[in-house]
């Protein structure tokens, strides 16, 4: 009997000696840790990012077994997953983030506030001031704005020079409807229009540069808020507003169509416009194996067209932020990836790759710069929009009057009201949804 209680409490101890191996073996023998990511197409930009990025990690904690699991969605479904992880509070170390999105994930609580982690990280100067205020909702950093795009004037040289345009008339609103009206004329009978007009969802996105370089703005801070005392109004009716809006409206009595399907630059690359005001992005509906040569046939000018010599231009900024989730259970280390992605050695090979732009001042202008400046097009005159671009504001209501702002210009587009009639009443109804 003693015999047998003897075995059994050894066969105790042994049962829980394993347990304890089982369940400690990532401490005695290397902890191991998985992190998860979503994230939007394209895929590639990813895995060249998350490849060098995990090097650098494993080689900063040889003492871990560290893997990362991502995910890559499409772009409309991107938003919608996060949220619904989030919602259900699964844990998740990292996301990518639409600009535009931010303040609906921030106010909604489902990010991770980073403002002391930047801090004591001590590189938000290094970033160029728009993307790195892009970062915050309500005074807070809750995302690092890691690349980003331009909008510019895009043309095809050998159309310009059959039609007797010169490209610099491109640069203000009369030349540009001038050049217009002509390109049409001598093309049509080769099935090309001359200008290219946003009529798509995104049309407000084109429209905001001209908003923006008569000095106008889309919301302001306004008092008296029923409920939240100082909150944003809409702006976007003001004089400037309808001025920007009329300049549409001159292009469509001009014969410029608006296009309600877009195709973010295919139909330049296809020859189907002579002249089309499209993001950086347009670049990559070029093989690569073209890109050496391709100024020989593709002009840009770094600009939108302006009322007069004596206004600067200005662009539009989109772009992807990287945030950090709360449902994370590994912050420090996702804090770490995160920093070790947006690292100029690590992201600029990728931004070589993907023909993107920088936010980050050493990128744009420093050592890096010659390194994408012998591959991206352009890239010089496209990086020197940066510091007088703008960002949309990321406030939770903004997808709404972007919706409301977009159904005044295919108003005035379909010469249903008048530019004024149109942004009052986009104006009125944006209100209402900021809850005034």
């Amino acid at each position: 009997m003693k015999l047998t209680a003897s075995l059994l409490a050894v066969m105790v101890s042994l049962v829980f000696v394993s347990l304890y191996f089982e369940n400690n073996f990532e401490i005695v023998f290397g902890q191991q840790i998985t992190l998860t990511a979503i994230v939007a197409e394209p895929k590639e930009r990813w895995d060249i990012l998350f490849d060098k990025a995990l090097e650098k990690l494993k080689a900063n904690h040889p003492d871990m077994d560290i893997k990362i699991d991502y995910r890559v969605l499409p772009y409309d479904a991107t938003r919608t997953q996060i949220l619904t992880s989030m919602s259900g509070k699964t844990p998740i170390d990292l996301i990518s983030v639409d600009q535009i999105w931010l303040g609906e994930f921030a106010e909604g609580g489902f990010l991770t506030d980073l403002t002391n982690k930047t801090k004591d990280w001590g590189r938000a100067n290094e970033w160029y001031p728009t993307n790195w205020e892009g970062g915050k909702y309500e005074n807070k950093t809750y995302g690092i704005w890691s690349w980003t795009d331009v909008r510019a004037i895009w043309y095809w040289k050998d159309l310009l020079k059959e039609a007797g345009v010169d490209p610099q008339n491109l640069t203000s609103w009369k030349g540009y409807i001038e050049s217009a009206k002509t390109l049409n004329n001598a093309l049509k009978d080769m099935g090309i229009q001359g200008v290219h007009l946003v009529g798509a969802a995104h049309s407000p996105d084109m429209w905001y540069p001209y908003l923006w370089m008569l000095g106008g703005e889309i919301l302001k801070q306004k008092e008296g808020h029923p409920e939240k005392g100082t909150y944003w109004f809409p702006a976007f009716n003001s004089t400037e507003g309808v001025k920007a809006l009329d300049f549409l409206k001159q292009q469509v009595d001009a014969g410029i169509s608006p296009q309600p399907n877009h195709f973010w630059g295919q139909e330049f690359a296809d020859k189907k416009f002579a002249v089309m005001l499209e993001g950086s992005w347009l670049l990559g509906t070029f093989p690569k194996e073209q890109w050496g040569t391709l100024d020989q046939n593709i002009g840009m000018l770094p600009v939108f067209p302006t009322p007069s010599s004596d206004v600067n231009s200005t662009t539009m900024m989109g772009g992807w932020l990287l945030s950090i989730p709360q449902t994370s259970p590994n912050k420090d280390l996702a804090w770490e990836l995160l920093t070790i992605m947006v690292d100029p050695q690590i992201l600029t090979p990728m931004l070589q790759q993907e023909g993107y732009l920088p936010t980050q001042k050493p990128i744009g202008e420093g050592a890096y710069a010659a390194q994408l400046n012998s591959t991206i097009p352009y890239y010089s005159e496209l990086v020197s929009m940066i510091p007088n671009a703008h960002s949309r504001p990321n406030i939770p209501e903004y997808p709404q009057i972007a919706e409301n702002i977009k159904q005044a210009i295919d108003e005035v587009y379909y010469k249903i009201k008048e530019p004024k009639q149109a942004l009052d009443d986009a104006a009125k109804k944006s209100a209402e949804v900021l809850g005034w």
